[in-house]
């Protein structure tokens, strides 16, 4: 602002003028603040759904607890955690944070069962692991995982916002992202896995392999369509290739078919299906 006037009263309203705008933003930044949604910090969930992934594989960390007793008193604890994580929810929960958490630790012999499984998956699909020890300690795709089969039981129990993060922490850390409504079958194997995204309303099949760069996405839908299945479907015995990508809610890979690497797919393929580039750049779909 250069109006003519002395360069002192210039400056005295410049700041004047900032001062107003600052304390408008003051203003609205504090309504914000005082109407916010209140949910635990992020680290406490997360640390909740790590300290159980190293409750059920002592592999993760190379500490193992040393009796039944302490077995019995680390599982009552993360109860109790999770009791605490939940509470801030409380009107936002179908039943009391103590239900649920209960109800949750219920499931765990089953995340554990399937867990174990998808590690089973990952060793007999990998030619580079050696042993069920290394994938457990080192794959990001068995990380990745653990942490979606424990999101979509909370996801399952109608928690909002908590198994988003569960899963957006396992992404930053693998680049994995598996949104914990996906619903994914026994011994789901991940190769490499940066890249990988599986959507909302993705249906994976038992005995799934996915190698890395893999989308399981959504074809553009208008925000009232949040609500229908969007996201392709897989069955049994798939096996996706690096930097496929899959679209769709009306989409089945069938049983048994080979998607091949950077292939990209929005509609339906029968079973036993090959659908892979030739030379030229020319899709081809083979039944076998």
């Amino acid at each position: 602002m250069d109006d003519g006037l002395p360069p002192a009263l210039n400056q005295a309203l410049n700041q004047a003028e900032t001062n107003t705008l600052t304390r408008e933003f003051l203003e609205q930044l504090y309504h914000h603040h005082q109407t916010v949604d209140r949910y635990p910090p992020s680290a406490q969930v997360c640390d909740f759904a790590e300290r159980l992934l190293h409750a059920l594989f002592p592999e993760q960390t190379n500490e193992c607890i040393g009796s039944l007793a302490c077995l019995e008193a680390e599982f009552a604890q993360l109860e109790a955690s999770l009791v605490r994580v939940l509470s801030p929810l409380s009107g936002k929960l179908v039943d009391a944070p103590q239900t649920v958490a209960a109800a949750f630790m219920r499931c765990v012999p089953n995340i554990y069962h399937h867990l174990l499984q998808d590690a089973q998956a990952m060793l007999a699909g990998d030619p580079a692991a050696t042993s069920l020890y290394e994938v457990i300690r080192a794959y990001p795709g068995f990380y990745a995982t653990a942490m979606y089969r424990m999101a979509h039981v909370l996801w399952q129990q109608q928690v909002p916002l908590l198994p988003r993060l569960i899963t957006e922490h396992a992404h930053s850390k693998t680049g994995i992202d598996i949104h914990p409504g996906a619903r994914i079958g026994s011994h789901f194997c991940i190769d490499h896995g940066t890249g990988i995204v599986i959507g909302e309303t993705t249906v994976v099949g038992s005995h799934v392999k996915l190698y890395q760069g893999v989308t399981l996405g959504a074809l553009s839908v208008s925000k009232d369509l949040a609500g229908s299945k969007r996201h392709p479907t897989l069955e049994d015995d798939v096996v996706i290739y690096a930097g496929a990508t899959i679209l769709g809610g009306n989409t089945v890979i069938g049983t048994g078919s080979m998607i091949g690497g950077s292939v990209w797919l929005t509609h339906s393929v029968p079973a036993g299906s090959r659908v892979y580039y030739e030379a030229g750049s020319h899709m081809r779909e083979a039944v076998v």
